[in-house]
């Protein structure tokens, strides 16, 4: 194959041609660190006939995925949370920040294909923060730990919604 044009019988190097045609990560450009937890970025959904819980993550960017979560009872917001997976000292870290409180890490105990858990012991409640896959279109987040000597934990099955209004 020739890198001329015929058109304007320009010649291209073959290299920069092949180089503009590859993928960036295969050029110098590294996947994303946060790229195992892409499956949780979209819009989901936990509705009962009286609250609706929706939670929205941005796909990994940068070293960083941007969430939130609002609960809405009767028509009314009753709960909302920021949240964030972002590097702290190269090690993937959920923070939380329900109602606006004071951010809350939980660094990463484990990743697999079915599950990723953060953590954080010295947390009140709770001190593991869980994501399940359970299929392309629904996941289950999970919190759980020790609260006055009892484990206790509440799951929040979700289904993939569309992001748009």
């Amino acid at each position: 194959m020739s890198c001329v044009t015929r058109a304007t019988r320009a010649a291209v190097p073959c290299l920069a041609l092949a180089l503009l045609l590859l993928p960036a990560r295969l050029v110098g450009q590294a996947a994303d660190p946060l790229a195992p937890f892409a499956w949780m970025a979209g819009c989901w959904e936990l509705r009962t006939p009286t609250r609706v819980l929706r939670e929205e993550w941005m796909p990994p960017l940068g070293g960083l995925m941007l969430g939130m979560s609002r609960t809405v009872v009767g028509g009314t917001a009753r709960e909302f949370e920021f949240l964030r997976i972002e590097l702290r000292a190269t090690v993937p870290t959920y923070v939380a920040q329900p109602g606006g409180a004071p951010p809350t890490p939980f660094a990463l105990v484990s990743v697999s294909d079915t599950a990723v858990v953060f953590g954080n012991p010295a947390h009140d409640f709770p001190q593991r923060v869980i994501y399940r896959p359970r299929g392309p279109d629904s996941l289950v987040a999970r919190i759980e730990g020790s609260a006055g000597g009892a484990t206790r934990g509440m799951d929040f099955p979700m289904t993939r919604v569309g992001c748009a209004p």
